[in-house]
């Protein structure tokens, strides 16, 4: 019975970890081929995390130059209803996640910890 659960468990993260590469990669796409941004600003999927209700999908996003940062994420949320309906074409499920935009830190906070380490290794 525990084995069981441990399967099904080990199945329905699979199962979210391929749900996640497959928005990516179809979002990307919608972005890449649909949305126009600034010349120079490049934005890229870092990140998606989907419910493990597959109701909501959190996409984290990398953008570059770092200053135009607020206005990509406000087209991106102006767009998100188009965006929305173009992936729920593309995708084949019977609960398709709703779809929400983040910026991604990870990169920012790692230099700010970089910088704290080289600090204290200068004191």
């Amino acid at each position: 019975m525990l084995q069981g659960r441990r399967k099904e468990k080990k199945t329905m993260k699979h199962r979210i970890s391929k749900i996640n590469e497959l928005v990516r990669q179809q979002v990307s796409e919608i972005i890449s081929r649909e949305l126009n941004l600034k010349p120079g600003v490049f934005l890229t999927i870092a990140k998606v995390d989907t419910s493990p209700d597959l109701r909501y999908t959190r996409i984290f996003v990398s953008i570059f130059p770092e200053k135009e940062t607020n206005y990509a994420l406000e087209t991106l949320k102006k767009e998100t209803y188009f965006i929305q309906g173009k992936l729920n074409k593309k995708l084949f499920l019977k609960i398709i996640p709703k779809i929400e935009f983040s910026v991604d830190t990870t990169e920012l906070n790692a230099d700010n910890i970089e910088k704290i380490l080289n600090d204290i290794k200068k004191d």
